[in-house]
């Protein structure tokens, strides 16, 4: 048994006594309730600020919110607008959703201290973080979607972006889906500018040509992508202007 099993195990304190594993590797919807009333406070509040400074809206949300099944979900990274509007709309729906985000931020403890709480976990970026992985194939397994960014980081111009493929193991480990969505319109966040989202069908690993594992691996992460980006160009074309 590996240590971020055993260290999921037990009920968690309240108020004290609970370590960041603790969050990273408990189910989220077993998180003290003062943690989750805290989390749910400030997501109704940045759903009133971002809906008020950039009008946003997510088409398809019940390929989002109605399936009940740990996915693995991929997305475009433009801006800090990006995690927010997912993380929002899919704690609404009392989805439970993680994001991965880089270590680097686990440097300022009180943004770890947030993050853990609001169902955020790290990945060491540029190495094999099988830890990570191990983790993630763990939430996926019992029902809580993981949120990733395969890019990397934010991209301002479509030739800049270079997708990693740590993702698609991490599906493939928990045998579940990975879910394309898409975002336009936060590259160049203005005031009252509208965002539009677009989430796309579950990849299934059985609609794959491959059936070796490495094989698998490379497809998804290339049609996961892909999917991202043609849901990304549709919207170009029906919001003209829309970046």
């Amino acid at each position: 048994m590996s240590a971020g099993e055993r260290s999921g195990e037990g009920r968690m304190r309240a108020f004290s006594g609970n370590s960041f594993d603790d969050y990273y590797d408990h189910d989220i919807r077993e998180h003290p309730l003062p943690g989750r009333l805290l989390i749910g406070f400030v997501v109704r509040l940045l759903w009133v600020i971002t809906k008020f400074l950039w009008p946003w809206r997510v088409e398809r949300e019940e390929l989002l919110t109605e399936d009940g099944r740990g996915r693995v979900i991929i997305m475009n990274h433009e801006s800090m607008l990006d995690p927010v509007v997912a993380v929002v709309t899919m704690w609404l729906a009392h989805v439970p959703v993680r994001i991965v985000y880089k270590s680097d931020f686990d440097k300022i403890l009180p943004v770890t201290w947030l993050f853990s709480r609001a169902g955020g976990f790290p990945v060491e970026r540029g190495t094999a973080d099988m830890k990570t992985v191990r983790r993630a194939r763990a939430m996926l397994m019992r029902g809580e979607c993981v949120l990733i960014y395969p890019e990397g980081t934010r991209v301002r111009k479509d030739e800049e972006a270079i997708s990693h493929g740590g993702y698609a193991i991490m599906a493939q480990l928990a045998k579940a889906p990975v879910q394309p969505v898409a975002i336009v319109g936060a590259r160049k966040l203005r005031f009252r500018r509208p965002v539009y989202v677009r989430v796309g069908t579950p990849i299934e690993w059985s609609e794959l040509s491959s059936d070796k594992r490495k094989e698998q691996l490379a497809e998804m992460e290339r049609v996961g992508m892909e999917r991202v980006y043609a849901l990304r160009d549709e919207l170009r074309r029906e919001h003209p202007g829309v970046e």
